[in-house]
């Protein structure tokens, strides 16, 4: 998928970064996500994974707030990884109307609750804090669409696996990306219960 089908504000992002074409993995990867499949992006390092999420979550919102319910969640490692990924959700989220927050365990959880009610579209979180909000009733995910894990090798570190496999449990019907360095044998089971028919899209 070329950047010249991405929606206005994307590409005048791209533009202001200079970039002119995908990287290999992200031409690959935005035309799966633009068209509703489940993936799995394995990838090295510098690939583009993190753009390519960032974008194709951007893409499939159309740029346009909605309600006050986030409509994707994006986990990641720590507060380090979270507040990469807000920035890089900023630079392209500038010139649209899309309420990205993020929360992670360094923060105090009643503003986080309070900021989440007031609406939000796209939700940046680790998996430790978002259970808390969650379980506390706090986060509302009748209209998530998105479901997003960014270098997933963190998630069979300690209790993450068990954490992030939780949310889909209480979700209908959602779009689940994966992006990582490499594929573990423990995602088979998320194949088998809720990313079914998982398309990969694999770079060495």
């Amino acid at each position: 998928m070329s950047f010249k089908k991405l929606i206005e504000p994307i590409k005048e992002a791209l533009v202001t970064q200079g970039f002119e074409t995908p990287l290999p993995f992200q031409k690959k990867v935005l035309s799966k996500i633009k068209g509703g499949a489940n993936v799995f992006g394995i990838a090295p390092a510098g690939s583009g994974k993190t753009t390519a999420m960032v974008m194709g979550v951007v893409q499939k919102l159309q740029g346009k707030a909605f309600e006050d319910a986030p409509r994707a969640i994006v986990f990641a490692k720590d507060k380090n990884a979270v507040l990469e990924i807000y920035r890089e959700f900023r630079t392209f989220t500038s010139k649209t109307d899309l309420r990205v927050y993020c929360v992670y365990e360094e923060h105090n959880i009643d503003a986080q609750r309070d900021d989440i009610y007031d609406g939000i579209d796209i939700l940046i979180t680790t998996p430790q804090r978002f259970n808390k909000l969650f379980f506390m009733n706090n986060v509302n995910v009748r209209m998530l669409q998105m479901f997003v894990v960014d270098d997933a090798e963190f998630l069979f570190r300690g209790s993450h696996l068990a954490d992030v496999s939780r949310l889909p449990e209480s979700l209908e019907k959602c779009q689940y990306l994966v992006f990582s360095t490499k594929y573990d044998e423990r995602f088979d089971r998320w194949q088998e219960k809720f990313m079914f028919h998982s398309q990969f899209v694999l770079m060495k």
